[in-house]
């Protein structure tokens, strides 16, 4: 049986140090490499891996986020890559197929090389599923992203379902919250601001603006070459990041 691999790491080196240990494993195929979640997205639902080594930490869209994002049915084997402490990785270890430490050893990474055969190899798909199941919450629980943030208003404190919020807006050290026809100020920095927030459903379109995808309707072209990203209540915002990858990111949402 041969190996359908997938290599996903934000990393160049990470990538081909984990490519030139998998040449020694003569039943493996590198299909592809991918540097980060959205790409990966893509290239699973095209060609099927079966088996993935899949870096934890990854910007935009890490290794738990895209696992999450993924139908059961689609998830290959997979063998984590990870610069976590043990203790972190103690949450999920069960139900892994089995993870890399960086920086890992020739001899414990043909160890998990060797796991993942095994598992593939057992017919026992349900069980497979339940592990996957049990992995993905307890993945949910090691990132933590809140579900609301609070807010001064005056003498008030308000709370914003993060959830509502169609679009974040950067206005030097401060960020505008657009919810609705509602605005918020928050003293707080764009960039902060996107590292609390879950890289599977916010994606930064531009320097200083921050999109939440589930209020994406669609996709605009404008007489400049350039895109406007459409959201629910009809406006509209400069898209000058890549349009394929919003693309991908809305078809996996």
């Amino acid at each position: 049986m041969t190996l359908r691999t997938l290599i996903v790491d934000d990393e160049p080196l990470a990538r081909q140090g984990i490519r030139l240990l998998l040449q020694e494993e003569p039943d493996v195929e590198v299909i592809g490499e991918c540097a980060n979640g959205a790409e990966a997205l893509a290239a699973i639902q095209r060609q099927k891996p079966a088996l993935m080594f899949l870096d934890v930490q990854m910007p935009k869209m890490d290794g738990f986020a895209l696992l999450a994002a993924l139908p059961a049915e689609q998830v290959p084997v997979v063998v984590f890559v990870t610069a976590y402490d043990q203790h972190a990785l103690q949450a999920f270890e069960v139900s892994a197929t089995d993870y890399l430490l960086k920086p890992f050893k020739p001899a414990r990474f043909r160890q998990a090389v060797q796991r993942a055969r095994q598992r593939l190899q057992s017919r026992n798909a349900g069980g497979l599923h339940e592990q996957l199941q049990t992995l993905l919450a307890a993945a949910k629980s090691v990132p933590g992203y809140p579900s609301h943030l609070s807010v001064k208003a005056g003498p008030r404190t308000v709370f914003v379902k993060i959830s509502e919020v169609d679009y974040v807006e950067a206005a030097a050290n401060y960020v505008i919250l657009h919810v609705g026809t509602q605005n918020h100020i928050l003293r707080e920095t764009l960039t902060n601001l996107e590292s609390r927030l879950s890289p599977r459903i916010f994606l930064r379109i531009h320097r200083s603006i921050v999109v939440n995808l589930e209020r994406v309707t669609g996709v605009k072209p404008i007489p400049t070459g350039e895109h406007l990203v459409v959201l629910k209540t009809g406006r509209e915002l400069p898209l000058t990041r890549g349009v394929r990858e919003l693309q991908q990111r809305l078809e996996f949402l």
